[in-house]
């Protein structure tokens, strides 16, 4: 069965908006406006996401049970039901995946059937750098499921919103961070049901940025309760990827989020967690570099041979090629981010100006 003229519509307004130069945040905001003709959702959370570790951050979410967050965060990294990391494909639904026995989902069973969600379709955008976003829409049972029409549309623009936002991602690496600022760490407490114990000014600040809230009431620390949860998961053997998440916080700043177990309680379920955000170290940015840029396998090496000062002829003896070839890499590297030297490309991987390049 073909798409209907209006999901078609649909289709190519969300197509657009990803062409266009709109920031990251107003990106998923006019995506999810345009989608709801025929997607239809009653509730939303869509996360950006580490690309290595999918853990997620910066979140655009409007939900009814905002109270009890923590919670479902929580049980969404320890499900394995309908997880983003896991998922054969780009879209998947609840009522799909369980073939109706809702309950099978934790966070279902103990949390969204309490607020009348029916159905939920569950969307990971990635692609071979990496995972750089998940969506959860959630609709109440009154609503209904939904439809194949639905899920197409999803499918059908899962590519596109992949690139948009890994474009976005680049766009960000590509503007050197202020010279001044705080470098952190900074720390903030949870509880091991992922309460809040305390924080620190500077952390709010940070939560801010990151979620910036309607009005001036304290940020959600949406961002520490994902890497916490993701903590939990990996104790739990639901994953393996470490709990930590790196996110552009503004202006070419990138901050990294960790979890950790602290105290000497002999049970890890009555310790608590200490989450920690700093800056990004310039190895782990050059990362996210590369992915966010689609630099292939070979290319990535280069890089890092460049960024502890080797020349092109130790490249070429270390890569086992030609000098010619490791030309023709940074030739092709250079057209993909935009670099006109050596010493550009290095500044925008390593966030630094391009006097201090080497």
């Amino acid at each position: 069965m073909g798409l209907s003229s209006t999901s078609k519509r649909v289709i190519a307004a969300v197509e657009a908006v990803c062409a266009s130069d709109v920031d990251e945040r107003t990106l998923r905001r006019r995506v999810l406006e345009l989608l709801r003709p025929v997607v239809a959702a009653d509730a939303h959370a869509w996360l950006l996401t580490d690309p290595v570790t999918a853990v997620g951050t910066a979140p655009l979410a409007d939900v009814p049970w905002l109270g009890e967050l923590p919670l479902q965060i929580r049980l969404k990294y320890a499900t394995q039901v309908n997880r983003w990391t896991d998922m054969p494909g780009p879209v998947a639904t609840l009522d799909e995946a369980t073939g109706g026995e809702r309950g099978r989902s934790h966070v279902w069973d103990r949390l969204l059937h309490r607020y009348g969600v029916g159905d939920v379709a569950s969307v990971v955008l990635r692609d071979r750098f990496g995972c750089w976003s998940f969506l959860e829409l959630w609709r109440t049972a009154e609503r209904g499921s939904f439809e194949s029409e639905s899920v197409a549309v999803l499918q059908a623009l899962a590519d596109t919103l992949t690139w948009a936002l890994r474009r976005r991602v680049a766009a960000s690496l590509s503007t050197p961070p202020p010279s001044t600022g705080a470098t952190g760490p900074v720390v903030l407490l949870l509880g091991p049901d992922l309460e809040v114990r305390v924080q620190t000014d500077e952390t709010s600040e940070y939560l801010r940025l990151l979620v910036p809230p309607d009005d001036n009431r304290a940020p959600v620390p949406a961002g520490a309760y994902n890497v916490a949860a993701q903590l939990l998961a990996v104790e739990t053997g639901v994953t393996e990827a470490a709990p930590s998440a790196r996110v552009h916080l503004t202006l070419g700043r990138w901050v990294t989020f960790r979890a950790a177990r602290i105290g000497t309680a002999s049970s890890n379920a009555q310790r608590d967690i200490a989450v920690t955000v700093e800056v990004t170290n310039p190895v782990d940015r050059a990362d996210v570099f590369a992915r966010a840029y689609g630099l292939s396998i070979r290319e990535r090496g280069v890089l890092e041979h460049l960024l502890v000062g080797r020349d092109t002829t130790e490249i070429s003896k270390l890569m086992l090629v030609t000098p010619n070839t490791v030309h023709d890499h940074l030739k092709s590297m250079f057209t993909k981010t935009g670099s006109r030297s050596r010493r550009t490309l290095l500044a925008q991987a390593l966030g630094t100006s391009v006097s201090s390049a080497r």
